[in-house]
C-alpha cells in the first residue's frame, strides 16, 4: 500500500511502499516488458517508528535510460505499475509538471463536503478535490512535487475538538493520527504510483498538534507536549521518504536538488537549519515553536549546500533554475522574515529563476522581487527571482482570507479557490505557471516567464 516514486539522480528511481509487517529483504522486479521483469533489486530498507501502524519499505532502482517506460513490481504486490524515468539533463523538449502545496487528506478524515465547528470552506456537493483532480491530470505532467504540509494528520485534535470526529482519548490520539497519515497516501497512489512524487518539509510535519489546539467548552489549551514520540520531529517524515540527497549532496528529506531536462530543481528547508546565526520558525525558541530540529551536522550546513549546488549548475543544460521552499516571505500576509534573511541573497547571487512556496492557504502570484523592489522588467527577461504562492490545494483547515490590501509587488491573487500549479517549460528562453482550480480544471491564472539567453539543449527522437 502507499506506493510512491521518486527520481534517484539521472538513472535511478526510489521505489517505496508500506506494509504492516517488516519485510527482511524489500525487493522490486523491474523491466519494460510488464509480462518479463527480468531485474531485480534489494534493499535493507523496511523501518518503522514507535507509533506508526506500518513499516516503510524503499528500494533503489537504478541502472535505467532516461525518459523511458518501465514496469515494476514491489515484493507482496500482485500487479505491476508503471514509470516513465526523467529526462537527462540538457534534453529541450517541452515539459509539465505539477505543483501541490498544503494538500491533505481528503475524505471523512478530512477536507469533505462538511465541517466541524471553527472550521470553514468545505467542499460543495460533487466537488472535484485537489487528488482527484491531480489523478484526472497527470497524463498530462511527468511529476509532482509537494514542498510541505503533506497529509494535515495534525488536524486530528482539532477535529475531535471540532466534532468533525468522534472524541478519543489524549493517549489513543496517535491512533487517528496514523490512521489520517495513511489514508493520505493511500489516496495519494493514484498519482504517486506512476509519477516521482517529490516532497519537502513543511511545518505540519515538524509536530502531531502544529504548536496548540485550544478545546474552548472546556478551556484547555494543547501544546506539543501531547505528542507521541513517532509524531515529534519530522519522524513519520524521516521514516515515510527517501528524496535524492545522496546523489545531490543533501541531507535527508530535507534539502535536495535534481536535474530533469533543461531545469534544475531544489528543494530547501524553512522549517530549520538556517545557519548563520539566524533562528529557523520549527526549530526550539522559533516562531513555530515546534522543537524541531536542527539536523545539519554543523549550523550552516544547508546554507553551505545551497550555495555550492547553485554554483554548480550548468545553465547551457539546465537553464532553468527553479527552487522551492514551503514558507514564503513575500506575499499580502504572514511572511516568514528569516526566510528572506538566510536565503534571498544566495537566489539573487546566482540567478535564480522562480521561487514556490505555499504555507499561506490561497493563491497569489507575485512580480519578480529584489530585496522587496519590484524588478522594472517584471517577467520579461528580469534579473531577479519570480515568486509564486500557491497553497490553496485543500485540506481540512479549508482556504485563508487575503488581507483588504495587497502588497505592491502582486500581480494577481485569489482565496475562493482551491487549486494546483501547473507549469511548462517551453524551451530555454520560456516558462509558464497557471493556477488549475480542482473542481472543473479551469486556468483562472496563467503568466509566462521569459529569458533571454541561449543554450546548448538536445532534442532527442521520441
Amino acid at each position: 500500500m502507499q506506493l510512491r516514486l521518486a527520481y534517484a539522480g539521472d538513472r535511478g528511481m526510489m521505489v517505496s511502499w508500506n506494509t504492516y509487517s517488516q519485510l527482511s529483504s524489500p525487493s522490486v522486479k523491474w523491466g519494460t516488458d510488464p509480462n518479463h521483469l527480468n531485474h531485480e533489486d534489494f534493499s535493507d530498507v523496511s523501518i518503522t517508528y514507535s507509533t506508526s501502524t506500518t513499516y516503510n519499505n524503499h528500494v533503489f532502482v537504478n541502472h535505467l535510460q532516461p525518459n523511458t517506460q518501465y514496469y515494476y513490481l514491489p515484493q507482496c504486490a500482485t500487479t505491476p505499475s508503471s514509470f516513465r524515468t526523467g529526462r537527462q539533463a540538457g534534453d529541450g523538449t517541452p515539459f509539465t509538471f505539477a505543483v501541490a502545496v498544503d494538500l491533505g487528506t481528503m475524505g471523512s478524515d478530512g477536507l469533505s463536503t462538511t465541517v466541524g465547528k471553527g472550521a470553514a470552506n468545505p467542499l460543495k456537493p460533487g466537488e472535484i478535490n485537489t487528488i482527484q483532480s491531480l489523478t484526472q491530470y497527470k497524463s498530462g505532467f511527468d511529476f509532482l512535487w509537494q514542498p510541505g504540509d503533506l497529509a494535515y494528520a495534525d488536524a486530528w485534535l482539532k477535529e475531535e475538538i471540532g466534532g468533525y470526529l468522534p472524541n478519543t482519548t489524549i493517549a489513543d490520539g496517535y491512533k487517528v493520527y496514523e490512521r489520517i497519515l495513511n489514508d493520505f497516501y493511500d489516496e495519494m497512489a493514484a498519482v504517486s504510483s506512476e509519477k516521482p512524487y517529490m516532497v519537502g518539509p513543511g511545518n505540519h510535519e515538524a509536530n502531531c498538534d502544529n504548536g496548540g489546539t485550544t478545546d474552548k467548552a472546556h478551556n484547555i489549551t494543547y501544546t506539543y507536549s501531547i505528542c507521541m514520540p513517532g509524531q515529534t520531529n519530522f519522524t513519520g517524515y524521516i521514516n515515510h521518504w527517501r528524496m535524492p540527497s545522496p546523489q545531490s549532496g543533501g541531507l535527508g528529506n530535507f534539502w535536495y536538488s535534481f536535474n530533469h531536462g533543461m531545469v534544475h530543481y531544489v528543494q530547501i528547508n524553512t522549517e530549520t537549519d538556517f545557519g548563520n546565526g539566524i533562528l529557523a520558525p520549527d526549530e526550539p525558541g522559533g516562531s513555530g515553536a515546534e522543537n524541531a530540529g536542527p539536523f545539519g551536522r554543523y549550523p550552516n550546513e544547508q546554507i553551505d549546500w545551497l550555495e555550492n549546488d547553485l554554483r554548480s549548475v550548468n545553465r547551457e543544460k539546465t537553464p532553468w533554475v527553479i527552487v522551492a521552499g514551503h514558507r514564503p516571505w513575500y506575499l499580502s500576509g504572514t511572511t516568514c522574515p528569516p526566510c528572506k534573511q538566510a536565503f534571498e541573497p544566495l537566489l539573487l547571487k546566482y540567478g535564480v529563476d522562480l521561487v514556490l512556496n505555499g504555507h499561506s492557504h490561497l493563491y497569489e502570484r507575485q512580480a519578480p522581487i529584489n530585496n522587496g523592489t519590484v524588478d522594472p522588467a517584471e517577467l520579461n527577461n528580469p534579473k531577479a527571482p519570480w515568486y509564486i504562492t500557491n497553497g490553496a490545494a485543500g485540506h481540512y483547515d479549508g482556504l485563508d482570507t487575503l488581507p483588504a490590501t495587497l502588497q505592491s509587488y502582486t500581480r494577481f491573487a485569489i482565496d475562493t479557490v482551491y487549486g494546483w500549479s501547473r507549469l511548462t517549460a517551453h524551451n530555454c528562453t520560456h516558462l509558464t505557471h497557471e493556477f488549475v482550480a480542482s473542481a472543473n480544471g479551469s486556468v483562472l491564472d496563467t503568466a509566462t516567464l521569459f529569458k533571454q539567453r541561449k543554450c546548448k539543449l538536445d532534442y532527442p527522437k521520441a
